[in-house]
């Protein structure tokens, strides 16, 4: 039996759509995972700001107007009045310094000994560098709620209660574990090949450590100081075990003192004095969150 071919008309293939048709028909149909992603963060910026938004807000409304209408309404009127008297009826601005100066001392110590520290662990190397790292890790376990009744008994034993330093050392010990962490994994992608042509140039450890090191781990520093400031700045528990004077109150421990007789609470005045302690830090991690990126993904990425 003799078949004939088909047909050229036959044979031809269904014409192709458009490149341009292809794209729309893709942009037509719903991304699911870009729409959820998108309403999560929006979300998520939601619950971040608001509470934000609400406390500059209540600490710009008249006593009489908070304490008699809806707290989460908005201001019939506004008033600078809450500041003035936040700096009034509290030791606000002494607050704020004792605040900075505990915050600038334990970060300097943490940023020193956490780098020196990653240096001899990573970079010089030694036996048993790894077991020491392990137990710096441990560290991070470790609850500051043990070494409060100990660190008490020997800062009273050699007059270290009542001073920044009864405050700095403490929060600098807690905190070493996180910063060599930190630190000993970004200087483990430091190409070891820079190392060696220093030392063939004849630097030595510290030379290499302050020519080298320090200058490629200016975002690591910047992220170990932000995120220990973050909890220095609202540390309670130390300023309030081994501070007995009005002069050395931190922060959290100077908004006690709006809470006046039988519990009676100057809020208005409260959210102001609030409002100006936490604006420092948003200002800095506003003008430094780049850095503070960069510092964490630098002990994931290599290079």
């Amino acid at each position: 039996m003799i078949t004939h071919p088909a047909p050229a008309a036959v044979r031809t293939a269904a014409p192709q759509p458009s490149p341009a048709a292809a794209r729309r028909r893709r942009r037509s149909r719903p991304n699911v995972y870009k729409t959820l992603s998108r309403v999560l963060v929006i979300v998520i910026v939601i619950a971040q700001v608001y509470p934000l938004a609400w406390l500059f807000i209540t600490s710009l409304r008249t006593e009489q107007d908070f304490a008699s209408g809806n707290p989460f309404a908005l201001p019939s009127a506004l008033t600078l009045d809450n500041y003035a008297r936040a700096f009034a009826v509290g030791n606000l601005g002494q607050n704020i310094l004792n605040s900075f100066i505990v915050t600038m001392g334990a970060n300097l110590l943490i940023v020193v000994l956490g780098m020196m520290a990653a240096y001899a662990i990573q970079v010089l190397g030694f036996r048993l560098s790894k077991l020491v790292r392990a137990v710096f890790l441990m560290g991070i376990i470790v609850p500051v709620q043990i070494a409060l009744v100990p660190l008490f008994i020997d800062y009273s034993k050699i007059g270290l209660l009542d001073t920044y330093q009864s405050m700095i050392i403490p929060l600098a010990g807690f905190a070493l574990p996180m910063s060599v962490y930190l630190f000993s994994s970004f200087f483990e992608y430091i190409p070891r090949e820079t190392y060696e042509a220093a030392s063939i140039d004849g630097a030595g450890p510290y030379r290499i450590f302050g020519l080298i090191t320090l200058p490629l781990s200016l975002n690591t520093v910047v992220t170990v100081v932000l995120v220990n400031s973050i909890f220095i700045w609202n540390d309670f528990i130390f300023a309030n075990t081994f501070v007995l004077t009005e002069g050395l109150k931190t922060i959290p421990l100077g908004l006690q003192n709006y809470i006046g007789a039988m519990g009676k609470t100057d809020w208005t005045a409260t959210f102001a004095a609030v409002c100006v302690t936490v604006t420092p830090l948003l200002l800095v991690f506003l003008v430094l969150n780049k850095a503070m990126i960069q510092g964490l993904e630098s002990g994931a990425t290599k290079g």
